[in-house]
């Protein structure tokens, strides 16, 4: 039954949207893509680009932006659309790597937002894609500040990612967990584990007072050790 729901949840997302009549409009549920010289690219959610030095030239600008302007659930995507950017976002490629594209996004860390081919590569960013014996440091952010991310720490050091990758590897699969949110919404983190490759891979984890958890597939419980690594420099 898993296996058929995530077949569903694909097909819904490879449409590129979900319609709900609203009287004579159509609300649609738009994912985060940007189509360019017959090419669509889809959003990396889970990744962050590793270092600017792989932005290379301006290849053009977004003309169309989808969401909050089309109603029609027939729309046929076409060059230069993008779901969430305005017109005029310039659009940049990356060095050695034709199946990304990137964007500026000042919010995002590292200053960018990547999008990948789907037509040249599969999505590949989830933690059991992540080459572990490559990550040579890890940053932590705290999501969701007044002032937005903020990093509150930097491991360098072999045996602090070590020691921390340990503690990601053994969390306790726990599907039916429900954080406690009496208190009100979890704190949350994005971590963000860099390797040899231009995007790095990025994954959040969440604390609710009591239980630190994370979902590298299906709801996972981290140990409490990991407290000693969220507590900034």
């Amino acid at each position: 039954m898993k296996k058929w729901s995530v077949l569903l949840l694909l097909t819904i997302l490879l449409t590129g949207c979900r319609s709900i009549p609203f009287g004579s409009q159509t609300i649609i549920d738009w994912i985060d893509f940007i189509k360019w010289d017959d090419i669509t690219y889809d959003g990396i959610h889970s990744g962050a680009l590793s270092d600017k030095e792989y932005i290379s030239e301006k290849i053009g600008e977004i003309k169309f932006k989808v969401a909050d302007n089309v109603t029609n659930p027939n729309y046929k995507i076409r060059n230069g659309d993008a779901a969430f950017h305005e017109k005029g976002t310039e659009l940049f490629a990356i060095k050695g790597y034709p199946e990304f594209i990137a964007v500026k996004a000042p919010s995002d860390i590292n200053g960018y937002r990547i999008y990948y081919s789907r037509d040249d590569t599969e999505y590949k960013w989830h933690f059991k894609n992540m080459p572990i014996e490559k990550v040579s440091h890890i940053e932590i952010y705290l999501a969701y500040t007044p002032e937005g991310t903020k990093k509150i720490a930097d491991l360098n050091r072999p045996e602090d990612v070590k020691g921390f990758l340990e503690i990601l590897n053994t969390s306790k699969d726990n599907p039916s967990f429900q954080a406690d949110t009496e208190q009100g919404d979890p704190t949350y983190y994005e971590i963000v584990f860099y390797t040899d490759e231009p995007i790095a891979y990025k994954f959040s984890l969440q604390f609710d007072g009591t239980t630190y958890f994370w979902h590298p597939w299906d709801t996972s419980i981290l140990s409490d050790k990991i407290s000693e690594f969220l507590k900034g420099n």
